[in-house]
């Protein structure tokens, strides 16, 4: 598991953005950020995208006077890094303690349960296990 993949709040609202509109400027940045109501300096948001290209998740060039950065890394690897870190971090490495708490406080409705049972029919089914599911 990749530490460089842990992120804060802020930079995976940057990079929802960026994996929304492919690519952004620092200014084309600050004004998306603005309607989560936040008010961040351009300064802050360069700051935040110098720091995510030096980690390796994104990537800038330049355009004219400004930089305009992409994602390198795209949303489920990441998702996959942050969930990883979260279940050996509060559930001992155990996925199966992480689901069990989701179930059991309730996160998870009738409907949403018939789904997880089916798609974890379909992944024993690809594994070539037997009907335990």
């Amino acid at each position: 598991m990749s530490s460089r993949k842990q992120l804060s709040d802020l930079q995976i609202a940057i990079l929802r953005v960026l994996w929304r509109d492919g690519e952004a400027s620092v200014a084309a940045m600050q004004e998306a950020l603005r309607g989560d109501d936040r008010e961040l300096a351009h300064t802050t948001v360069a700051t935040l995208l110098t720091r995510l290209e030096a980690r390796g998740i994104v990537r800038r060039r330049t355009e004219g006077r400004q930089f305009v950065y992409s994602p390198i890394v795209g949303e489920d690897e990441v998702r996959r890094s942050m969930v990883s870190a979260l279940t050996d971090r509060l559930f001992a490495g155990d996925p199966s303690a992480l689901v069990h708490h989701l179930i059991d406080e309730g996160a998870i409705d009738a409907e949403e349960l018939a789904r997880l049972k089916r798609l974890l029919a379909s992944k024993q089914r690809k594994q070539g296990g037997g009907r335990d599911a």
